[in-house]
């Protein structure tokens, strides 16, 4: 649960997971790291409920990154993180989910490892474990699909490319982060390589907070359905899985009372 490398340095850098959006959703052992946090660099998707908890005379700066647009430098925030710590000071570096998926995790540790500043990890609950809850699905079914793919919609080349003729196969079933922009790219890919029009494709903007929006949809109709929907916020896409009726009905009456 926690990956530690001591070297020996007065600073020290917390990469801690902040969950999805609800703060409840934040761990115990998250919210002790966050609370003893002297400077908090946080990505732009962490939601204000959540850098509420932070320590009261905690330093918070936002190192976010948009995808397509502007952002922080890595080179920058691995330069920031080694600076602060480097002065002595105890670093969060407060991610967005889960620290340890697509979060950049290994280029920011090789930066404090080149030097010689510790470093834990704490755990946080990803975007897909909070998003399927939201539709009342499971990520994995019996005689439906034993494995699940965590994929990422774009990488540093563009769109990202994946093992698309497995995807395609009857009963696939894949988490799809920062899909929003690659969804024709998705959709024309699969549909090339066999898969079923008609495959059910659901898109939960930002889950587990107040404001979740559930978009269910088909892998024909993705695209289009995803232009009219006007999804502004962080989205996760699951491929082969439909809202439970039941699901649908809470989050319209979640609706009714915000």
């Amino acid at each position: 649960m926690k990956a530690t490398q001591t070297k020996g340095q007065t600073g020290q850098v917390d990469f801690v997971g902040a969950g999805p959006g609800d703060p409840e959703l934040l761990t115990l052992k998250a919210l002790s790291a966050f609370q003893r946090a002297e400077v908090v660099l946080h990505d732009r998707l962490i939601s204000p409920e959540v850098l509420q908890l932070a320590g009261q005379n905690a330093r918070l700066v936002d190192v976010g990154k948009a995808g397509f647009g502007p952002s922080w430098k890595q080179d920058d925030i691995n330069a920031l993180l080694v600076d602060y710590a480097l002065k002595g000071q105890r670093v969060v570096r407060l991610k967005s989910g889960d620290a340890t998926l697509f979060g950049r995790l290994d280029e920011e540790i090789d930066a404090l490892d080149a030097a010689g500043i510790s470093w834990t990890i704490v755990p946080g609950i990803t975007a897909a474990s909070a998003a399927v809850a939201g539709i009342g699905q499971s990520l994995t079914r019996r005689g439906r699909n034993s494995s699940v793919r965590f994929l990422t919609g774009h990488d540093m080349e563009g769109f990202a490319d994946h093992d698309w003729a497995a995807l395609a196969r009857p009963g696939s079933v894949a988490a799809i982060y920062m899909g929003k922009k690659s969804a024709r790219f998705i959709q024309g890919r699969l549909i090339m390589h066999g898969a079923d029009r008609t495959t059910p494709v659901t898109l939960v903007e930002n889950a587990s907070r107040p404001d979740q929006r559930v978009v269910a949809t088909t892998l024909d109709q993705l695209p289009a359905v995803l232009a009219a929907a006007g999804l502004d916020g962080p989205a996760l896409t699951f491929y082969g899985l439909a809202p439970r009726d039941a699901a649908k009905a809470v989050t319209e009456f979640n609706k009714e009372l915000a």
